[in-house]
């Protein structure tokens, strides 16, 4: 089969394809023979090297995947072959045309969904869940600001916020991804490219604040976020790609916070929870995966090349 293979941290050009042998499912494993993976951030910074968790070299990049159980290794019983599934995480990679996983990191993927789409689930929708409902802990009457919303956890927010009754003001620098914000559910949308968009989305709450922002650029917005928050506000670190300067007395006077989030901080309780929650969104077709640009797996230095310069609105997928 092919794969791509990591053989020294660096620049997208060490994303090699290779042909290895077929995988063979081991006792509660499953083999999947993906026809999708999904490109992440964190794909990119583990493969620099910047990740705090450092895979052994070599290996296979990639968390998120979708395709078909072709085999079961002993003891898997609930798991049948010839099942469509979306993966929560591999273990041997899902930039590749077949992946080992847990049996419990595979769920059934409905028909209405395709391949591209289930690759584009687990990592944005359960960073997006828990940001926004485990960290902080937002409610059904307020207000929500999503910093470049047109991306993967952008879309995943706006979607699970609008299921839950927030109102939503969602930003993007293109017509095309205000158009496609609006599309997915926010009530309001704003440049971000502007200056006065901050003043904007105040303005949008007669002067009350923003009661949660999901920040996916803090190095950049951070010290314009906490001014316009409500009292008692929360702004959630999705992302950010270095320092900021703020000013601490923003966060004194309306007893704002400030929250770190990542997902693999996440204790099994919270992630069966999500995982929980997003197969009743998948259920129910209320969860609804953008998919912006599909590449070749020998085409997987330029996705990590775009998935880091924001050249796509909703989720990069390699189709192997």
């Amino acid at each position: 089969m092919k794969a791509i293979r990591v053989h020294a941290f660096g620049g997208p050009e060490v994303l090699m394809v290779e042909e290895v042998p077929d995988l063979r499912p081991g006792p509660g494993q499953v083999l999947v023979q993906v026809y999708a993976a999904g490109v992440n951030p964190v794909d990119t910074y583990i493969r620099a090297g910047w990740y705090p968790i450092k895979p052994a070299l070599p290996y296979t990049p990639g968390i998120d995947a979708a395709g078909v159980v072709r085999a079961v290794g002993d003891g898997v019983a609930d798991v049948p072959v010839g099942q469509r599934v979306y993966a929560a995480g591999t273990l041997t990679g899902a930039y590749a045309q077949q992946a080992l996983c847990e049996a419990a990191q595979v769920s059934p993927l409905p028909d209405r969904y395709t391949f591209e789409q289930g690759a584009g689930l687990y990592t944005v929708y359960a960073t997006a869940y828990r940001a926004l409902f485990h960290r902080a802990a937002a409610r059904p009457d307020e207000m929500l600001l999503v910093h470049g919303a047109s991306g993967g956890v952008g879309i995943a927010a706006i979607q699970w916020a609008r299921a839950a009754g927030m109102r939503i003001i969602a930003t993007a620098g293109s017509e095309k991804g205000r158009r496609l914000v609006a599309q997915q559910g926010a009530h309001h949308v704003l440049d971000h490219h502007e200056p006065a968009h901050f003043e904007q989305a105040l303005a949008l709450t007669a002067r009350r604040g923003v009661d949660v922002i999901l920040e996916m650029l803090a190095n950049v917005n951070l010290g314009r976020d906490l001014p316009i928050l409500a009292l008692g506000g929360r702004v959630v670190v999705v992302g950010s790609r270095g320092p900021v300067e703020i000013d601490p007395r923003t966060t004194m006077a309306s007893d704002t916070s400030i929250l770190g989030m990542s997902l693999k901080n996440a204790p099994p309780r919270d992630l069966a929870a999500i995982r929980a929650a997003i197969n009743a969104g998948l259920a129910r077709g209320t969860l609804d995966p953008v998919v912006g640009r599909e590449y070749r797996l020998e085409q997987a230095d330029k996705a990590h090349r775009d998935v880091i310069e924001g050249k796509s609105f909703g989720k990069i997928i390699l189709v192997p």
